[in-house]
């Protein structure tokens, strides 16, 4: 490997995470270095409030310590047969990178990935060393996100989580046969095996923290995945299943979603095109459906097209799954219980708390519910007031024209 500088490694390496979106900072405890101790913060302005135009945050220092891999996984820009420009950090570079770029008010935090370099276990070493550095060397108090390597040896994988805010694990593909055809060096046991791992040590140090207060933090924002979408044969159905199991058995954070880009030099097995981003797009609402609306997986799956199994890309999947179950419309909004509410389309969360308190003083009237959405016009067929009954609208045999976005803009590199 030619000898390159600091930057022209962080041009490689940042370039080369570019592809891994999993990278929010939310959920983790407040930090800060008020009174002189320490330095950096996870509060304030500036800790993944700013994403780029695909949805992927981009107020964390986002890096590979290497984009080298002895792995061949076809889908990856940085596998073993990718004729890419190759570079590696040492754990020391790390470190400055992320004090140099705080200082300069860059960023507020570190997400730390690698190829696998050596064996899993030596990479693995190198990651925790950063981490280790930077809280006990640097006493750093900002936000640090690493993803780990589910071959490594799990005690590597523990002290990942005593320095880390978030853990992660990719699953890399939704299916069992996805993973074996794309990357044979992975398996989905070993990944879930270490999932499970980081879930029973986050639970047992939870549990420690509420006896004795000396008990370390582990991983305080939890473990995250991340699922490839459009790589392989899995329909939306077999993604939104694949997410509640994930979220079912190892209390994720989160679940990404990476729309598969095509690379250079692909392999032959891979589609010759990317997915559109709208079901990268429409894969996130049915995730907040399940997370913050109490969709039960096996509904928002019922939105998508029973033939293909994929959800409409023309609607997102609260307004499919209420066209497709008209009779459990109107919903009377003075009367009708949360659960029934959070179904209609267009009343977010935060409409249906203000409709269940407002209506305890009086009787609301459809202006008022107007007031809590961004589109009435999209409400009022499955909606109920004081003073407005959908009759011709709950009749009407196609009701999709009326409710459906207009058409947008196509994108501008769209093919």
């Amino acid at each position: 490997m030619a000898q390159l500088d600091v930057r022209e490694k962080l041009e490689i390496l940042a370039d080369a995470a570019k592809y891994d979106a999993s990278c929010a900072s939310s959920g983790t405890t407040k930090r800060n270095s008020a009174g002189g101790k320490g330095i950096g913060s996870t509060e304030g302005m500036g800790i993944c409030h700013a994403y780029a135009p695909d949805g992927r945050c981009i107020s964390l220092l986002k890096i590979l310590l290497t984009n080298s891999c002895i792995f061949d996984c076809h889908y990856c820009i940085n596998r073993k047969s990718s004729n890419v420009r190759r570079a590696r950090f040492t754990a020391q570079e790390v470190v400055a990178l992320t004090l140099s770029f705080y200082k300069r008010n860059y960023i507020e935090g570190l997400f730390l990935s690698s190829g696998i370099i050596r064996s899993p276990d030596y990479t693995m070493e190198q990651i925790v060393e950063v981490a280790r550095s930077l809280r006990e060397d640097h006493q750093f108090r900002g936000y640090i996100h690493l993803k780990t390597i589910p071959d490594a040896d799990p005690e590597l994988v523990r002290m990942a989580g005593l320095h880390a805010d978030r853990v992660s694990i990719n699953v890399e593909l939704p299916t069992v046969p996805g993973l074996t055809r794309l990357a044979p060096e992975k398996s989905s046991t070993r990944i879930e095996g270490a999932m499970r791992d980081m879930k029973s040590a986050i639970v047992d140090t939870a549990d420690a923290r509420k006896k004795y207060r000396s008990a370390p933090r582990f991983a305080p924002a939890g473990q995250s995945t991340q699922m490839i979408v459009g790589a392989d044969a899995a329909t939306d159905r077999d993604i939104v299943g694949k997410a509640a199991t994930l979220y079912d058995r190892f209390n994720l954070r989160r679940v990404y979603y990476s729309a598969f880009s095509p690379i250079p030099e692909a392999s032959a097995v891979l589609p010759l095109q990317r997915p559109p981003l709208m079901r990268e797009h429409r894969l996130y609402q049915s995730d907040w459906l399940m997370r913050f609306y109490d969709y039960a997986p096996a509904e928002v799956a019922s939105a998508a097209d029973p033939a293909t199994g994929m959800l409409p890309l023309d609607i997102d999947p609260k307004l499919a799954w209420a066209l497709k179950f008209r009779e459990r419309f109107p919903v009377d909004v003075n009367r009708a219980p949360r659960e029934d509410l959070l179904r209609v389309p267009g009343l977010g969360v935060k409409a249906v708390n203000s409709i269940l308190k407002a209506r305890r003083w009086r009787r609301l009237a459809l202006e008022d519910v107007g007031r809590l959405t961004a589109s009435i016009a999209k409400v009022r067929p499955f909606i109920v007031a004081e003073n407005w009954r959908p009759i011709a609208l709950a009749d009407r045999a196609n009701l999709k024209p009326l409710v459906a976005p207009k058409r947008e803009q196509l994108e501008l590199f769209a093919a």
